[in-house]
């Protein structure tokens, strides 16, 4: 029988960065937080982004195919926050973020971050309430340097 305390402890134990997701479709953009991202391969260059199924931002990546990962910094928790709630009950989550649209996705990537990725989807796995999300990095760029944002050093659980 599975012990759910320990499930839920250890899978918070799992290390995760934490990532603003720019999404579009269209004209619209989106975001939202990530931490269920790694690298899979080194050539091609994959991505892995795990995305919750009933929300606005997985809509929007399956229309389009593509997404941006912007790499937080450590300390900008508080930016990390903005993009926390679903679209329909913010509104726009870019409204006072500097941000820009990459050159080879269309999709938002936040100024004031560490740098960036931007993916197309090439493989994708539906199981449970995410869908696993494989995407090859076709662009990239570096803003600056410094040390990025883990979820263990904002206190909140996202996991288990």
């Amino acid at each position: 029988m599975l012990d759910e305390q320990a499930k839920k402890t250890m899978l918070r134990k799992i290390p995760h960065g934490i990532y603003v997701c720019g999404v579009k479709e269209g004209e619209e953009v989106n975001g939202f937080t990530a931490s269920w991202v790694m690298q899979a391969s080194f050539n091609p260059p994959l991505v892995v982004n795990c995305v919750k199924q009933d929300s606005r931002s997985h809509a929007m990546i399956q229309a389009s195919g593509v997404f941006a990962m912007s790499f937080l910094e450590e300390g900008q928790k508080d930016l990390a926050a903005k993009f926390f709630k679903p679209l329909r009950r913010v509104g726009n989550k870019f409204e006072d973020v500097d941000f820009y649209l990459g050159a080879e996705t269309g999709c938002p990537i936040i100024q004031d971050s560490l740098g960036y990725v931007e993916c197309r989807v090439v493989g994708q796995v539906d199981q449970g309430d995410h869908t696993v999300y494989v995407g090859e990095v076709i662009g990239a760029g570096v803003h600056r340097e410094g040390a990025p944002l883990l979820l263990e050093s904002t206190g909140w659980n996202y996991g288990g």
